[in-house]
């Protein structure tokens, strides 16, 4: 790999570790940073029962945009999620532009209420299991999220499934 290629893929892993960790602080603005203007996000799963991807949400920066400024407005249960992230293959392309990469990806929550909040809170619980596959667009020094694909094993989501994975 060229110097150019080492440079890069160190800025995509630093992009995705980053957008994990505003994820887990629900720094939306901060996350959307990281995105070109062109970006789109889904979350899929594939369901043996049907043969077929099923997608949870699909949408573009602005949607997204949206929908996390309504966030607040959301009845929801507030236990934090923690993502655990460890980046699998980042694969750049011959004009050291583009680059895509995969992520394993596990999230956690920390029970604040649960069905008997005194005696759920404090624990914590697996939420989900899958994958990031990304493609990254290099803005100088900066890799930008072109496209996130969260390739879900976990099928059943619980409360707080609105936010963003």
């Amino acid at each position: 790999m060229s110097a150019n290629g080492t440079q890069v893929t160190d800025a995509v892993k630093d992009s995705i570790y980053r957008s994990c960790l505003f994820l887990d602080d629900e720094k939306w603005g901060d996350f959307l940073g990281l995105c070109d203007q062109s970006f789109n996000y889904t979350i899929k799963a594939y369901s043996p029962e049907i043969s077929y991807d099923m997608t949870y949400f699909s949408g573009n920066r602005n949607e997204i945009e949206s929908m996390t400024g309504m966030l607040p407005k959301h009845n929801t249960d507030h236990s934090p999620l923690k993502r655990h992230a460890t980046v699998y293959t980042v694969d750049v392309e011959e004009d050291g532009n583009t680059a895509t990469a995969v992520t394993s990806l596990v999230v956690y929550q920390n029970m604040y209420d649960g069905v008997n909040s005194h005696i759920d809170s404090g624990e914590n619980h697996l939420f989900l299991i899958g994958k990031y596959i990304d493609k990254f667009k290099m803005d100088g020094a900066t890799a930008k999220l072109v496209e996130r694909e969260v390739r879900l094993d976990t099928r059943r989501l619980d409360k707080g499934s609105h936010y963003i994975i």
